[in-house]
This record gives C-alpha cells, structure tokens and sequence, in this order.
C-alpha cells in the first residue's frame, strides 16, 4: 500500500465511548486503600479500550447492559454507598414537577452498544460527483463473491462524524482487493487522541441490526438493509493505526430513522466474540413502520449550516496518482466545514444544592454507553476529582493510561416534549472531550440512560428535512422470572423453565448464555446455578399485573 503523502489540513471527529463493562472478574488491589479493580477490555473509541474499573471494596456498581436487559431489580442502594450519601428520593409522577415525565432511577452505569451487520459494493457516481447518495436498498457489486458470509460488525455511532472500518474488515469485505483505499491520510481526532488512517474511493455501504444474522453466523437477508452510495469512509492504516472499530457515523443516520428494541435483545457470535445488542431496524423517515412513540427528546444538527454529506476531492496535483480521489472522507459540510453532530437541545443538572442549568453543549451519542460530564460542568455541580465514587482506567491511541473519575450525581434533566425526562442517583465520568464546534463538550449523553426505553432515533437536520429528534417509550417492568426470549409473555410457566434448563450452569461467557436467567439476589453474579433456580420457583405462576 502507497505511503506517498500526508494530507492533515483537517481532522475527523470520531466519539465511540466505553461500552458496558461487567463487574464478573477476578479482582486486584489498586493502590488506593479499600478498592478493587476489576479488568476488562471494551472499546472506547475506534482505537481506545477501557482497561479496568475500580471501586470500593463490595460497592461495585451496577453495570453492564447484560443485566439489565433482563431487568432484575437494582442493586441495593446501600451496597453503593459511600461516606456521608446525599441522594434525591425517588419521584413519582405526582410529588414531581408537572413537566417532568415519569423519573428513572438509579440507571445502570453501562448501556448499550448499538452493533449493527454492514456490507459494502462498489456503487459511485462519476468522478467530481462528490454527494453520498442515500439508498433503500442494497445496489451495486458486492466486492467479495461469497458476501453472505464476508460481512462487518459494526457500532452504530451518532457521535462519529465519518463511516471508519478497520482494515480487517475492509480486506474481508474486499476493498483491499479492490484496490479501493487511497494514500491520502487522514488523522482521526476524539476523546483518546489522534490515529492516522486512509480514506477510501466513493462506494457503497449498507446497513442493518444483528437479526439479519443466522444462528450460524451467515448473512441471512439483505432485502431490508439501508444505506447510501458515493460515499467515502475511513479504513484503517495496516502500517499506522491499530486495527479501528469499524462504526457507522452521522454522514447516514442524517438520512435514516432507527428503531431501537431494547424489549427485543439479541446475542450473536462473531469471529469467537459474543455480541449483546439491542433489536435495530433502520427506515426511511416517511416509513409507515416506524412506530410512533408518545414522547420525544429535540436534538440539533450542530455546528450550523448543514447541507449535504459530500468528500473532499484531490484536485491540486493533476499528476497524483490519487487526482480526483476523496482527499477527506464523506462527512456532513456546510459553506464552511462543519462535520455536524447530534446535540442534545438542553439538559439540567443538580447535585447536593448546586446546579447546571440549560446546558446545549451535551452530545446525544449512541456509540457511548456510559454518560460524561466534562470538567467545568462537574465544578459547577462540586464534583471533587481527587475524591471519585469508582474511576475507568481507559487506554488512549498513544498507548497511555488515564483515568476518569467516575459519581452518583442527584438528577439531570433532559428537555423533550410533551414532559421532560428525568434520572436521578444518576452514575456519571468527569472527562474533557474535544467539540466539533470548538472547545470541550458539556459532556456526552449516553446509551446507559436509555436501556429502560425503545427508540426511534430520527436523523434530520439538512435542507428540506425535520429536526433530528430521540423519541422514547418506557418498557414495562417484566417479572423477575420472565425469561422466555423477546419481550416474555407475562407469566412465569414451563416456557420459562425450559428456557431456564437451556441456560443451566451457563456463564457470561457461554455461547448460550441467557442474562435474564441469571436472577439470583441481591443482584446477577455472572453465572446460571442453583440461586437462580430459587428464584424462578419463588416467582413460580406469577403473572404480570393487567
């Protein structure tokens, strides 16, 4: 591969914070007195990984979207504790304020992480052509002859401004063979650090959930599958850059409403690794089959000015090899560049008698499954960073550790119509991340929020479209019992016993691990086993209310 020239007049922002991380390891002593660590190893970014949690001893805090796909009643808040607690009591709809809606409390600290199947042809339009093109359908040439079997896992990211692939799967999917990976550099900038990688020629990409995917790891059907042509992504640098997480960015949910099931989890095995994600469809936003949910958060295209997704072309040395080639990939440009991204159009914060109030700086982001603030706000709500509740260790693209401080903050409020949204004992990261318009964000919105909900999350923002919006409706509570897969049947029978027996002595780790079957109290220990079936016999015959 040609390693001529370096092109850095821009940088591409990419957010793909932490996904969930289970407290389910062997531990080790960390060097402060009383805490644990527990290691694991979890994308951040497309080049970052969160190596450890610590905590203090016995307080390990509620985690991992696993456990609360199944919805098991929360940890006890006295188990989290630390000294001298200050903690909002719980609000009903009645003792709130009339605009909030019905308040969440307590979520999880890790939500979900949105992968999706990709697939990839060679569909363009003329050269100089330079707008993606969005498709219902997939067009074009697979670049592979066997693509049932030759696709990518990707993250579903609303906080990358560019499509990236590792150059695993751009060799799989055969762009390495089809010769469509350009020498232009590009530097890759987010919340750890900066990478090198490449960019591509204009093709195709398209998209769906993880149900497409059969049992035995084949390609099922891509009939429903979405996506856009002409556009040119991110491939990772085999001799630069580690091999990215490949992730779908802004440059196609602009175009796209997606339907999130959380009441639908799904559990594949890809390359020997387990993949939990919720059930997600995409549409186009006039699709008679997207429901339609009651409530809904507005979100902003920002910075301003959007009005098409478009690559720059190499058009300054008519005797480059690359001339007429994507110099930048496809990203979201306005009359100045902009590589607009999803805000949140104002959130309301409150700890311990101090505020952050209509704060618009924070980005909605599914590619992050944990919720951060950055430094300012968390000194404005009096958040001591030498005095952290739990702490991530996160490995940055220079190979350095850092460590983010991690609290129980009293509420934050999310502005949505008709009734605002509200959390409390809500666990959140204190980290600056750089903004795309300048600056640091207010902090990341992110998926651990959401687990309780489904979602639409609508695109929008460019001329002649609606304004991006998350609408939302809360799951009803299942019984504890209720393991049958989907979104269970209301009642504890010999469905969910055969479902049970299925997951006997499983782990977390197993091929046919179940995490609604691990149920044991006070809360999941990773593992299917007696304590468990206790629990199923003590909610034997029980029905959910009408």
């Amino acid at each position: 591969m040609r390693r001529i020239k370096a092109h850095r007049w821009i940088h591409i922002w990419l957010v793909l914070l932490p996904a969930a991380v289970i407290c389910a390891r062997p531990v080790d002593r960390v060097d402060r007195a009383g805490w644990e660590r527990r290691e694991v190893n979890w994308p951040i970014t497309a080049v970052g990984r969160v190596k450890a949690i610590n905590y203090p001893q016995g307080r390990c805090p509620p985690l991992a979207y696993e456990q609360v796909t199944g919805r098991p009643p929360r940890p006890q808040k006295a188990a989290l504790e630390t000294e001298a607690p200050v903690r909002v009591a719980p609000l009903t709809m009645e003792a709130a304020d009339p605009i909030v809606a019905a308040v969440v409390d307590s979520p999880a600290l890790g939500g979900f992480l949105s992968w999706i199947t990709v697939t990839a042809t060679d569909e363009r339009s003329g050269e100089l052509e330079l707008d993606a093109i969005p498709s219902d359908s997939v067009i074009g040439n697979h670049l592979t002859p066997t693509p049932q079997t030759d696709y990518a896992i990707a993250v579903f990211d609303t906080g990358a401004s560019a499509h990236v692939m590792g150059i695993t799967d751009a060799a799989r999917l055969g762009l390495v063979d089809h010769s469509l990976i350009t020498s232009n550099i590009i530097q890759m900038m987010g919340v750890t650090g900066v990478v090198d990688a490449l960019v591509s020629q204009p093709l195709g990409v398209f998209i769906d959930g993880l149900a497409v995917i059969e049992p035995n790891g084949l390609l099922l059907d891509e009939s429903a599958m979405v996506g856009q042509t002409n556009v040119s992504i991110i491939v990772g640098d085999p001799i630069e850059s580690p091999d990215l997480l490949t992730t779908i960015g802004t440059p196609l949910s602009v175009y796209l409403a997606a339907v999130i099931r959380n009441d639908r989890p799904i559990t594949i095995t890809h390359d020997g690794i387990k993949l939990l994600a919720p059930d997600i469809r995409f549409y186009a936003h006039d699709d008679p089959d997207v429901p339609s949910y009651g409530s809904a958060i507005p979100l902003e295209l920002r910075p301003l000015g959007a009005v098409a997704v478009q690559y720059f072309p190499n058009i300054f040395d008519p005797f480059d090899p690359d001339f007429g080639a994507p110099l930048s990939p496809s990203m979201i440009t306005g009359f100045l560049p902009t590589q607009s991204l999803f805000f949140v159009s104002s959130v309301d914060l409150t700890h311990r008698g101090r505020s952050a109030v209509d704060k618009d700086g924070f980005m909605f982001d599914t590619g992050s499954t944990y919720t951060f603030v950055s430094g300012p706000i968390g000194a404005r709500l009096g958040l001591n960073p030498n005095a952290p509740e739990f702490e991530l260790e996160i490995l940055i693209a220079t190979g350095e550790t850092i460590t983010a401080p991690g609290y129980y903050i009293d509420s934050l409020d999310l502005v949505a119509t008709p009734e605002w949204l509200r959390f409390t004992n809500v666990p959140i990261f204190m980290f600056d991340a750089p903004s795309p318009e300048g600056g640091i964000l207010d902090g990341i919105i992110g998926t651990n929020l959401f687990v309780d909900f489904n979602l639409v999350f609508r695109g929008g923002g460019l001329p002649g479209q609606a304004q991006p919006r998350l609408e939302f409706e809360r799951i009803p509570q299942r019984i504890v019992a209720d393991i049958v897969p989907g979104a269970g049947d209301g009642v504890v029978n010999f469905l969910d016993l055969a479902a049970f027996a299925e997951a006997w002595l499983t782990n977390s780790e197993s091929f046919n691990w179940n995490p609604r079957a691990d149920m044991a109290p006070p809360r999941p220990d990773g593992m299917v086993n007696l304590f468990d079936l206790a629990a199923l016999a003590e909610h034997w015959l029980q029905a959910a209310a009408p």
